[in-house]
């Protein structure tokens, strides 16, 4: 959500914000708007710092430690944070319109970064959007590492942290302006204006009141602030819904600058004393024929800020996250619990619910299928698994559906557009629970029979996969589904570059976070020094190389799906450690090194051990 220039409209005028020092206080944080901030940083670009790793998939790496230190600082200063989730899109699918514009300003700020043109001005969605790929798994993680509580919410979660923050009577810290509008009892602290780094005894931050916004405007009442949001635009209500009110009704004057709508909207809100009386004043200016429509949608988007009757806080203290919505739609308890711990992805919830889904904007080469296109066979499965595939039904003839089998509508890229295309789930296997399989029993299969199913899925034998450890089992299987499925075909030089990737993550891995059972060999201690000091030589260079982008864009899609199946039939192989799987601006460098110096595949040759680990994982993926 958000309301259309409300956040630069309130930053114009600093007298609704006041100076905030916190410490030893509780703290609501917008989980979605956190990780987008952390990733993005002060902006993308092409060159260095965050724009040039979004440039090339993420640096999960980079991520995973902002995190840690962001909540070090909290932990310093008392604060004593919890994270809240959006989860899927709701049952009524409102926001559908608006997630498709926003897919097209995301598509077109990714076509330029891919040409290099990231620098230029792009609207903080479309930045926010492009956020890498695995950016919200890779969060999820980190959470758990850090052992910080958090939730995922059953679908938008705006109001149900509205409503914990004033259980709690704490500040919000989010980027979303709807935040602006919500009453909230303890302000609501933006982002860019949370200085964590600079914490000591205290976080310095400024404080957003709707009180003092209210007072700006003279009797204007708090209560009047949702129907402000729903005439000034957001997800829900498209300002040119209203034109028929905004040029017959006598708005106000509201000054110079791009934000005067929003200025006269709120003027002319203060003469009313209730929004009733401010919706009927507003509907009298509409032809009769659209009055009823445009009250229930008015009315709908008012309530969107209405108090939340989920309680947060009872899944904090007892685990069980209980939603009405849930209920009515009768989705799975072990389906609903996995959620609420996001060990389920929104994905699932919304093939689950609305057989819809919005595939995320990569920068990746445009002149191509989308990279997604790889990751499907992936993705059928699991439409199979939510939806009931009957088993064991023949494949329709290519440019038919069978009508038997549950269809799902995706919106992803074609060339320079989004566009719809509708999908068939694939038939499960009729060995897979002997015929008889229903969702809500999945977690009952014998668990030899759920890694069965994902392992033919990604066209490996278990048996492959026996030398590697368990905890790349997952990528290494995904890799060589990746191998086999990508088009163009995946070169040797970029299956290289990303095993040594995958290698460098794990020495990392034992000389950060040393086994205390097992003491780190020197020659491994030596092989990590050298290579960060290989990483210092070379990690400055800007060459990119759009076709590779291309090919381990299409590499994040399937381990992304992987992921999802895997968690789907409850983790028949280990979930891995993202933050250590793939770091973008090294997998480029290692690409680009390996063309023209081959020798670089010895970088790990001080260690036998990680040399014996990428041997083996190349003869793995190869074979």
């Amino acid at each position: 959500m958000g309301v259309l220039g409300l956040t630069g409209f309130v930053e114009e005028r600093g007298v609704f914000f006041t100076e905030l020092r916190l410490r030893d206080s509780k703290l609501v944080i917008d989980g979605s708007s956190l990780y987008h901030g952390l990733c993005l940083g002060p902006g993308p670009g092409p060159g260095p710092g965050p724009g040039g790793a979004l440039r090339r998939g993420g640096d999960y790496g980079e991520l995973s430690s902002a995190l840690a230190r962001f909540f070090g600082a909290l932990r310093r200063c008392g604060v004593r944070a919890v994270v809240v989730l959006d989860g899927g899109r709701g049952a009524r699918d409102r926001k559908r319109r608006a997630l498709r514009g926003r897919a097209e300003e995301q598509l077109r700020a990714a076509r330029g970064l891919g040409l290099g043109l990231g620098r230029a001005r792009r609207g903080q969605r479309a930045q926010r959007g492009l956020a890498p790929l695995l950016a919200r798994e890779a969060f999820v993680q980190a959470l758990r590492r850090l052992g910080v509580p958090f939730v995922q919410c059953f679908g938008e979660a705006d109001r149900e942290i509205a409503a914990l923050a004033n259980s709690w009577g704490c500040p919000v810290l989010s980027l979303d302006s709807d935040f602006c509008v919500f009453d909230l009892a303890g302000g609501y602290c933006p982002l860019p204006h949370f200085h964590w780094e600079a914490a000591g005894p205290f976080v310095p931050a400024r404080c957003f009141w709707a009180e003092r916004l209210c007072g700006h405007f003279g009797r204007l009442h708090k209560g009047m602030l949702p129907l402000f949001a729903a005439l000034s635009g957001n997800d829900f209500v498209c300002p040119a819904f209203l034109e028929g009110f905004f040029s017959k009704a006598r708005l106000p004057a509201g000054g110079p600058g791009c934000h005067r709508r929003l200025q006269a909207i709120l003027t002319w809100l203060s003469q009313f004393a209730e929004p009733a009386e401010a919706l009927e004043n507003v509907l009298k200016h509409l032809k009769e024929h659209r009055r009823e429509e445009v009250r229930e949608i008015l009315r709908a988007c008012m309530e969107d800020y209405a108090p939340s009757d989920v309680s947060l806080e009872e899944f904090f203290e007892s685990g069980r996250y209980e939603c009405q919505e849930a209920r009515e739609a009768e989705v799975p308890r072990w389906v609903l619990d996995a959620l609420a711990k996001a060990e389920l992805a929104p994905f699932i919830i919304n093939t689950l619910l609305l057989r819809s889904i919005f595939l995320r904007v990569q920068v990746e080469n445009m002149q191509r299928p989308s990279a997604h296109s790889a990751a499907l066979p992936i993705r059928q499965v699991i439409y199979g698994l939510l939806l009931g595939a009957p088993q064991d039904t023949e494949p329709a003839p290519p440019g038919h559906q069978n009508p038997e089998l549950p269809v799902v509508c995706e919106f992803d890229r074609c060339q320079n557009a989004i566009k719809k295309t509708f999908v068939q789930a694939a038939s499960l296997p009729t060995d897979f629970c002997d015929g008889h399989f229903s969702l809500d029993k999945l977690t009952e299969v014998p668990m030899s029979c759920r890694q069965k199913l994902l392992l033919e899925t990604l066209g490996v034998k278990m048996s492959s996969l026996e030398s590697i450890p368990s905890h790349l089992q997952l990528p290494a299987a995904v890799t060589c589904y990746w191998l086999r499925c990508s088009e163009p075909r995946v070169k040797l030089h970029q299956l290289k570059a990303l095993l040594l990737m995958i290698v460098s993550g794990e020495l990392q891995r034992i000389n950060d976070e040393p086994d205390p059972m097992v003491s780190c060999a020197e020659e491994d201690s030596m092989a990590y020094n050298e290579f960060l000091k290989w990483k210092e030589k070379n990690l400055q260079n800007n060459d990119f190389d759009l076709d590779a982008a291309h090919s381990f864009c299409q590499w994040q899609c399937c381990l992304q799906m992987g992921l999802y199946l895997n968690q789907l039939l409850c983790t028949p192989l280990s979930e891995p450690d993202i933050s250590r799987l793939y770091t973008g601006t090294l997998v480029h460098r290692l690409c680009q090194e390996l063309k023209s110096t081959p020798s670089v595949e010895n970088l790990f040759i001080l260690s036998p051990k990680m040399t014996q680990l990428y041997l083996g994982l190349l003869k793995t993926v190869e074979s």
